[in-house]
């Protein structure tokens, strides 16, 4: 089973039979009752005779009786000679006349009798004829019956939820952290084997990504994980950026703090950080930023002695301030702008080196409050959309950027990042626990792929319902409803920063922070930096481990993942588990079975040329490991080659000289043909019936 290439994300299993059930065999034909010469019908002719030759027969015996009595009277001389001879002539003539008459009525009966029999034969050899037809007729149905069957049972159930090209982002409604783990793993499995690289952005505070870590790790490749605000000294986003930039970064992380609905001026702050910038001058931390910021309130002293700040630039700052209505509003701002970039100040002041890596997680601890949360998550977003345009585009979606808890983002951080996205082809998954009323509206813009998981809230399910159309009805797989109640608890636990754990050793010189290959944030530099030293497309770095494999992506999701495990043991419980039966229930998209999805259960919802597409995929990666799933989408599957000819499992010539198209299933191990028994007797007419 081999990967997608770069920029085909798969989301999820559709579980589907390509193959309908072919149904019972058909029956035997049954031999019709033989035709033979009735009993009856012989008596009734013979009746028919005797009751026609009555007359005959008494002309007959009369004068034969008749006969005599004349002979005995003449003997006895009572008649005369002459008398005699003229009355016996007469009986004998009479009696030989009805004795003819009676053997031609005989001869006939006998011949009707021939008729009969031959007629009989004849129908008996055209039934034998019409049976040994039906028979070969019958032969060539269970031929085709066991074709059918074979591929009914040997056909693949499990077929790849990609998403479609051209799609530039994905939005995810609902779920459970063990269903975006899953939603994350079943994604990593088809994109770093095929040399894609992943960014994980976890705002949610419950290790979402955990799974997809030790998966990573089983697979041969490392993941980099900074864990904030533990972390933040050892990650540097806003290194590099110009003067603009960096007050709008801030700007934007000050006012994620805000409350909804509060008066904000961002003009006004992005003018007080400005002007902040240009008198530390350079490119300045944002402590320093933030001692700034207490020097233009008033109270440089500390900030001073510290280093943070010359004294030269305090008083530059203290005489910025100015004096009157406005001077008052720029120290009351300056305090709220320092009051909130306080918890961004050890932001890059200790940075590490560390190893390049396909998979970067970025995650909030579980103890960080709301309003940090909030702060920590904008500036992440934030700074990506500066430093996403760093350098040139690539293979849509061979970088994707998966933020998890996107309703802690405000509308217009969530708006620039998808837009620096779409233009710098990194492919975006935005998925929302609630879906806030700002963010609704938001929410499948343009050309993107809507997606609904289990949604807790009822409003949520209601609109969710209200958009996918009440008559749409799905198919549950049993597999989804058993796996999906056996993993609630898989990504308990938390995560190990290896950016704490970087030291000196470490393989590669520092890359200044989120970075992706190496040096440059978040997206690859090439290895080799001499012209002619570039490595191919889809290449990985020299030293820098990959998945490569089909076989060891499966293992690894077996035995390094909550839903591998589960899987695993589902298989090893029961065979009728991992084949999945046809179905466990159907149901209709209202609101209450959206909120009662199973946790790896997800609806896609995306434009098509023949009208909107829904989907019903389950994102559970330990589908991938079992023998009836594969790589192919369903479309693709029954699109190959030989899906329609004569060979109704698509085992036979595909084409192309004989050789398979890419990523067609291999065939099953051969079979003997099935042993029908004995041929039947053939039936002999003549004598009877067996």
């Amino acid at each position: 089973m081999t990967s997608p290439r770069p920029g085909q994300l798969q989301v999820g299993w559709q579980y589907a039979a390509a193959y309908p059930d072919p149904g019972p065999p058909p029956r035997r034909p049954t031999p019709p009752d033989a035709e033979r010469l009735s009993p009856d019908w012989v008596a009734a002719q013979r009746r028919e005779e005797s009751r026609i030759n009555r007359p005959l027969k008494a002309a007959f015996a009369v004068a034969v009786v008749l006969g005599l009595v004349l002979t005995a009277l003449g003997a006895a001389g009572s008649l005369g000679a002459l008398l005699t001879g003229l009355a016996v002539t007469c009986c004998a003539l009479v009696a030989a006349v009805s004795g003819y008459a009676l053997g031609q009525g005989e001869r006939a009966l006998r011949s009707r009798m021939a008729d009969e029999r031959a007629r009989i034969g004849r129908a008996r050899e055209a039934q034998e004829s019409l049976l040994f037809a039906w028979q070969a007729e019958h032969a060539a149905q269970v031929k085709d019956w066991q074709a059918r069957q074979l591929a009914y049972e040997q056909q693949k159930r499990w077929y790849a939820v990609r998403l479609p090209e051209g799609v530039h982002r994905m939005d995810i409604a609902g779920g459970t952290i063990a269903g975006w783990s899953a939603m994350l793993t079943t994604a990593a499995a088809s994109q770093l084997p095929a040399g894609g690289e992943i960014t994980v952005l976890d705002l949610t505070g419950s290790a979402a990504a955990l799974d997809l870590a030790g998966f990573a790790r089983a697979a041969g490749t490392d993941p980099l994980v900074w864990v904030l605000p533990g972390d933040l000294p050892r990650l540097d986003l806003d290194r590099g950026l110009s003067r603009d930039a960096r007050a709008e970064l801030l700007s934007a992380v000050v006012g994620a703090a805000d409350e909804p609905g509060a008066d904000r001026n961002p003009p006004f702050d992005h003018a007080i950080l400005e002007r902040v910038i240009d008198v530390l001058g350079g490119r300045p931390a944002i402590a320093g930023v933030a001692a700034g910021l207490r020097a233009l309130a008033g109270d440089p002293g500390d900030d001073v002695a510290a280093g943070l700040i010359t004294a030269a630039q305090a008083a530059r700052l203290t005489a910025l301030a100015g004096r009157g209505t406005d001077g008052r509003a720029v120290l009351e701002r300056a305090w709220v702008l320092e009051s909130r970039l306080r918890k961004l100040a050890p932001a890059g002041t200790g940075p590490v080196p560390l190893p390049r890596s396909k998979l970067r997680i970025v995650a909030l601890d579980q103890r960080v409050g709301t309003v940090s949360s909030r702060v920590l998550g904008t500036y992440l977003a934030a700074a990506l959309t500066h430093l996403l345009p760093a350098t040139p585009p690539g293979t849509p979606w061979e970088h994707t950027l998966f933020v998890l808890g996107a309703d802690k983002l405000r509308g217009d951080t969530l708006d620039r990042l998808g837009d620096t996205c779409e233009r710098t082809a990194t492919g975006l998954v935005l998925a929302y626990r609630n879906i806030p009323e700002p963010v609704r509206s938001q929410r499948g813009r343009g050309n993107a792929v809507t997606a609904f998981m289990r949604l807790a809230d009822a409003e949520d399910a209601r609109v969710a319902s209200e958009q996918l159309g009440a008559g749409h009805r799905f198919v549950l797989a049993q597999l989804t409803a058993t796996i999906g109640g056996s993993v609630a608890d898989t990504s308990d636990g938390t995560y190990a920063s290896t950016a704490a754990e970087a030291g000196p050793s470490a393989a590669s010189p520092p890359a200044g922070g989120l970075s992706r290959g190496g040096g440059r944030p978040l997206l690859t530099e090439p290895a080799g930096s001499a012209a002619g030293d570039e490595p191919s497309p889809g290449e990985p770095s020299p030293g820098e481990p990959r998945i490569s494999e089909s076989e060891p992506v499966s293992t690894a999701i077996r035995t390094s993942t909550g839903w591998g495990l589960a899987t695993a043991k589902a298989m090893a419980d029961g065979d009728t588990l991992p084949r999945a039966r046809p179905r466990s229930r159907e149901f209709p998209a209202d609101p209450d079975e959206l909120r009662q999805l199973p946790a790896s259960a997800m609806i896609v919802s995306y434009a098509a040329p023949g009208g909107r597409q829904l989907v019903l995929a389950d994102a559970n990666p330990g589908i991938g490991g079992l023998s009836a799933a594969t790589r192919l989408t369903l479309e693709e599957f029954r699109a190959r080659p030989g899906a329609e000819t004569a060979d109704p499992a698509g085992f036979g010539d595909l084409g192309d000289g004989g050789a398979p198209p890419p990523d067609t299933p291999a065939p099953p191990p051969a079979r003997p043909a099935p042993n029908l028994g004995p041929p039947p007797r053939r039936l002999d007419w003549r004598r009877g019936r067996p």
